[in-house]
């Protein structure tokens, strides 16, 4: 019975949905493009459905990477972005583009790592 409720449940809820996905915002003190993507996006972001499959958590880059989380290589630039699932990264965008290319960019690494959300219109 156990066996065909996990069987049913995998199913139903895909292995990602099970899975604890962020993104990771990497910023330091003074970083101009940090305040840049705060200023257009920070406020918007967790309401959007980017940010309900990915929600934002922060770090500064001089006080090292989360304990929790294990990078396939180190940041060097501020603002990175890090897809991390299951505390492991799985992508990265590097700077901050703008808001048009910041959107469409996060869609691409989503959709890359199967992460089911609907992209901003």
């Amino acid at each position: 019975m156990l066996r065909s409720a996990l069987a049913f449940a995998l199913f139903v809820f895909p292995i990602t949905a099970l899975a604890e996905t962020n993104l990771l915002m990497a910023e330091e003190h003074g970083c101009v493009w940090c305040e840049r993507w705060d200023e257009e996006i920070s406020h918007i972001y967790p309401k959007t459905a980017e940010g309900e499959a990915a929600p934002l958590r922060r770090f500064d880059l001089h006080k090292g990477t989360p304990e929790d989380i294990v990078l396939a290589r180190p940041v060097h630039y501020t603002p990175t972005f890090i897809l991390v699932q299951d505390g492991k990264e799985i992508d990265r965008l590097e700077g901050y583009p703008g808001e048009d290319f910041f959107w469409a960019l996060l869609a691409m690494m989503l959709d890359r790592a199967n992460i089911p959300f609907e992209a901003q219109s």
